[in-house]
This record gives C-alpha cells, sequence and structure tokens, in this order.
C-alpha cells in the first residue's frame, strides 16, 4: 500500500501536491479560531461598501461570500485558502526553469505560504492577483492585443481592490519596461484599470479620504531608531524562510536576465523591499507589508538555484526541519492547551470563551468596549450580537467611526467593557480567558464620534500659554449647528499629546460666522517650547473619556 501511495507520487507530483495543500489548508481554516483582523474584517463584509476605513473592499467581498456558504471560521477563511493554493499554481506556469521537485520542496519550506495562507486578511487576494498579474503581463508581453490590455487593467484593478500596496507592482513592472510607456495598448491597460478602480476612489473623497488621513496625520511617526530597519530586515529574511530566507533572498540577488519578464520580475521584488526599507525611516514597518513579493522572490530564485546545484542541495537539506516546525506550529494553532496558550496570550485561542463570559455578565445589554476594534469584531463574531467600539482621543480612529452602529444605540442601555472603567467606583470586575477587564451599564447611552472635525491648516500654535484661534470644517455639515451652538452644546475639548501620552487638555469654545467656523479656548495651558500632537474630541456620557473626532494635527507652543 504504502509502495503503491509512493509510485502514485513520482507519477502524478503535481496532484499529490496541490491536492493535499488545499486539504490541509481547509482543514487549519476550519479548526482555528480567528485572529483580531480576521474578525474585523469580518465585520466589514456585514457592511457592504465601496471602500473602508483601513482598506479597499475585496477582502470584505470574500469573507462574505465565504460566509454565507459556511457560517464559521471556515466560511470566513474559504476563499483565501483557495487563492494561496491557486497562487501557487500560477507561480508554478511561470517558472523560467522547468525543475518541479525544487519547487515543490521550497512551497513546502516557506512556512509564510502555508501558515499565513489561510488568514482571511487583505494580502492573501493581494498575492493572488500579483501572481496573476505577472502571469497576464507574460501573455500581454507575447501578444500585446487588445484583448490582453483589458485583462491586464481588470487585474490591476483587482489588486488595488485588494489593498493599495498593488500600485506597487503597477510601478515597478512599468519601470522594468520603458517602452510601455510609448505602447498604447499599455495606456489602454492602465486607464481601464483606473476606471474600473474608481468608484473606490469617489468613496474616499465622499469620506474625507479617511486612508489618505490616517497615514498622513494620524498614525503618529516616533522619531527614527535603527531598531526599525533591522526589525525590517529580519522580518524579511524570516518571511522568506524561516529557515531558507537567507538563501531565496541571495540567489534572487544572484540572478541576471536580460528577459523583459524577468526583469518585471526583479525590479518588483527589489522594488518593494527597497521602498519598504525607506519606509522604516519614518516608523515601523509591518513585515507582512512585503507579501506580494514572495511572487517574484520564488520564481527567480528558483531559476538561480536550478543552476546551482551546490546551493540548491541546502533547500533539500533544510525542507525537512523547515516542515516540522510548521507542523508544529500548525497544531499549535489548531488545539487549545491552556496552560501553554494561556501563557503566550496569543489571538487564536480561548475567543468563545472570552466572548461569553463578558455576553453572561451583560446580560444580554449590547456591549461597547473602548479604544479597540479588535475586541468588538471578536466578540460580535463569537457571540452572534452586535458590538460597538468607541475610539477615544488616546487610541485611532477605525471603521467603527462609520458604521451606523452608534447612531442607532444612542439612548439606549448598553453595556461598556474597558480596563480603563476601573477607576470608576461601580464598575464591575470580569475575570476571562484573556485577563481581567471591568464593565459597567450605562442607562443611557451618549456619543458622536461619527462627527469629524478638520483644521484647515496642518499646524495649530499656542503662544504666551493661549490657543490662537484656528478655523475648522465639519462633516457632516448639516449637523454642526445643532450640536455645536444649539441650546445644549457638545462638550469639545483639544487633548495635547507629547510623545507617549497625553499632558494638557483645552476645552474648545466655537464662533460660526458667514459660513466658516472657528475655534478658540479661553484656558491657558503651560507647556515647554516645541512642538506637540492635539486632537479634537468630544464628550461621551462617560466621565472625561471623549470620542476621537480629527485627525492628529502638529501644534507649536511658542
Amino acid at each position: 500500500m504504502l509502495q503503491d501511495i509512493r509510485h502514485s507520487i513520482r507519477q502524478h507530483p503535481k496532484t499529490w501536491f496541490y491536492t493535499s495543500w488545499i486539504l490541509l489548508n481547509l482543514l487549519q481554516s476550519y479548526g482555528t479560531e480567528l485572529l483580531d483582523d480576521e474578525a474585523y474584517y469580518w465585520v466589514f463584509s456585514r457592511y457592504p461598501d465601496w471602500g473602508y476605513f483601513d482598506h479597499p473592499p475585496m477582502i470584505a467581498i470574500l469573507i462574505r461570500a465565504g460566509y454565507a456558504l459556511f457560517p464559521n471560521e471556515l466560511g470566513v477563511r474559504l476563499f483565501m485558502a483557495l487563492m494561496n493554493t491557486a497562487t501557487l499554481f500560477l507561480i508554478q506556469q511561470m517558472l523560467l526553469k522547468n525543475q518541479q521537485k525544487l519547487f515543490y520542496t521550497i512551497a513546502f519550506s516557506m512556512g509564510v505560504l502555508q501558515i499565513g495562507g489561510i488568514l482571511a486578511v487583505p494580502d492573501i487576494p493581494l498575492t493572488f492577483f500579483t501572481a496573476l498579474f505577472f502571469w497576464q503581463y507574460r501573455r500581454f508581453l507575447s501578444v500585446a492585443s487588445l484583448i490582453n490590455a483589458l485583462l491586464l487593467g481588470l487585474i490591476m484593478a483587482l489588486m488595488l481592490y485588494s489593498k493599495y500596496h498593488g500600485v506597487l507592482i503597477i510601478f515597478f513592472t512599468f519601470l522594468s519596461n520603458p517602452k510601455l510607456f510609448l505602447q498604447w495598448k499599455a495606456w489602454v491597460a492602465a486607464a481601464v484599470g483606473a476606471l474600473l478602480f474608481s468608484p473606490h476612489l469617489w468613496w474616499q473623497y465622499l469620506h474625507d479620504f479617511p486612508s489618505v488621513m490616517y497615514h498622513l496625520k494620524e498614525r503618529n511617526a516616533p522619531e527614527y531608531r535603527f531598531a526599525f530597519s533591522l526589525d525590517y530586515l529580519t522580518g524579511q529574511v524570516l518571511l522568506a524562510g524561516p529557515l531558507i530566507g537567507w538563501l531565496l533572498l541571495y540567489a534572487a540577488g544572484q540572478f541576471r536576465s536580460k528577459d523583459l519578464f524577468a526583469r518585471a520580475l526583479q525590479f518588483s521584488l527589489w522594488g518593494i523591499y527597497g521602498f519598504f526599507l525607506l519606509s522604516t525611516l519614518k516608523g515601523r514597518v509591518e513585515a507582512n507589508w512585503t507579501v506580494p513579493a514572495l511572487v517574484p522572490l520564488l520564481i527567480i530564485s528558483h531559476a538561480w538555484l536550478t543552476d546551482s546545484a551546490k546551493h540548491a542541495r541546502w533547500v533539500y537539506k533544510l525542507m525537512p526541519p523547515a516542515l516540522a516546525l510548521v507542523i508544529l506550529v500548525r497544531l499549535y494553532m489548531i488545539t487549545d492547551i491552556e496552560p501553554l496558550t494561556t501563557v503566550f496570550k496569543d489571538e487564536m485561542h480561548g475567543n468563545p470563551s472570552w466572548a461569553t463570559t463578558i455576553k453572561e455578565k451583560s446580560g444580554e445589554l449590547p456591549v461597547v468596549f473602548l479604544n479597540s476594534y479588535q475586541r468588538p469584531s471578536k466578540y460580535w463574531f463569537y457571540t452572534g450580537d452586535t458590538s460597538f467600539g468607541l475610539n477615544t482621543t488616546r487610541y485611532r480612529r477605525n471603521n467603527y467611526n462609520f458604521w451606523p452602529i452608534e447612531k442607532e444605540w444612542q439612548g439606549k442601555t448598553v453595556y461598556t467593557v474597558d480596563r480603563l472603567l476601573e477607576r470608576l467606583p461601580d464598575a464591575t470586575p470580569i475575570e476571562t480567558r484573556k485577563g481581567l477587564t471591568y464593565g459597567k451599564a450605562i442607562p443611557s447611552f451618549q456619543s458622536n464620534s461619527w462627527l469629524r472635525f478638520q483644521a484647515i491648516s496642518d499646524d495649530l500654535s499656542i503662544t504666551d500659554g493661549k490657543l490662537t484661534p484656528f478655523n475648522f470644517s465639519i462633516f457632516p455639515t448639516s449637523s454642526a449647528d445643532s450640536l455645536l451652538t444649539g441650546t445644549r452644546p457638545l462638550e469639545v475639548v483639544l487633548d495635547i499629546f507629547g510623545k507617549d501620552s497625553m499632558i494638557a487638555r483645552l476645552p474648545l469654545r466655537f464662533t460660526h460666522k458667514e459660513g466658516k467656523w472657528s475655534g478658540n479656548s479661553n484656558d491657558s495651558v503651560s507647556l515647554a517650547p516645541g512642538f506637540y500632537r492635539a486632537k479634537i474630541g468630544v464628550g461621551t456620557v462617560l466621565p472625561l473619556l471623549y470620542s476621537q473626532n480629527s485627525a492628529s494635527v502638529k501644534l507649536k507652543v511658542e
């Protein structure tokens, strides 16, 4: 029997490889609890739209389709598992050298392709459409027909609908072949891609470009530390491995070719790595942001290793321990050995228990979490009860600022959960699988985090302890008059932050003349001269907690 299986594997390696790969993906998808971001993207799928605060809509579409078939973790991840397998199939079709055994060995040695390939995150569809883009680009280079140009444009749009990073693939591919700029069919492809992506751009415009504003203004960039660059470089080696990452990167660096398709792969690979290395000068870069680069990395490293038997031997030698590590991680993800998983405090264990404990304490009331998009999303998924995340000035905005949940719950009795409630005398301690938190019933919930204030100038200033009056816009404009200058105006503050924490708070007053809004403060503040960050917050029903209602802006103290 065993001998027959071995013979079948040798005769049909491709069938065995892809069958085992997809079956393992589906089993892992079903048996592993959701990570924080996966639960958040599942909430995306509850509200179909052309865009979201954090990402374009592709991940929401795929989750919604899969969850309609299987209303559990498998449904959330179904299309990720399928796309991950299809990505490898496309890569195999594009190999520059015909050495299939080496390809299978490299694939089994790359942990991120196996473990990360099931996760319901935007990187998976982006990587799939990146592979599909290169596959179609090679067809376009072979036959520059109008139909191939139209298909290339469609795939460009699908990459961008998956994640904005897809623009790097398009840019570096065009850069690798300057003749494309003189080829009208290449411009047709670009125009089709832009046209198909325009609904998302329109969504960004209608919502004041929240994704752009977050990265430019709201995401506070710390002072550069060498650790940012070192962590990034280390992360890329591990992401490509974990054990053979160094070898694949070395092989890709040694590869040389004048072929236009190979040049596109090289330009995209090193362009992406270089772009994000430079990005570490502005702050920490997540290792997974370069995942699409694994497509060209696998193809060109495979081509060089095929011609270098000495180096290829290391791939075969390191595959068994790499695969053993992957199997151990897979087993850990799919099982729940409480002493072990409690020590690591990871995202993929104990979620149903945690959610059930909070649901029991809430007494069936709707639950509001503070300063988190992860916890309300996890609670919602594992209890089936709609939840809301209220973001204060100490946190950041996310898509809970846009969904209609907040407005629907105004005036209702809700149950608020957070460690911040510890300071309230009547808050109830809640011991959960994920640690101690506190809860409190709020008889008449009031908040307005859906309001958006935008200072006209990028900089605010304080001179001699007094805030200089500043002009601003407020969205939606129809709500401004009644909420800011009515008989019971909202309590609005300007919270001022140093490097790590809030250091001052100024109550704001408003005037509205000739269609323009202006804000100032009668209070004084004593701060050392220099530059700070500031956010506008609106009072909530909870004492001393203000929702975040603006991007972070620079504040100069003179």
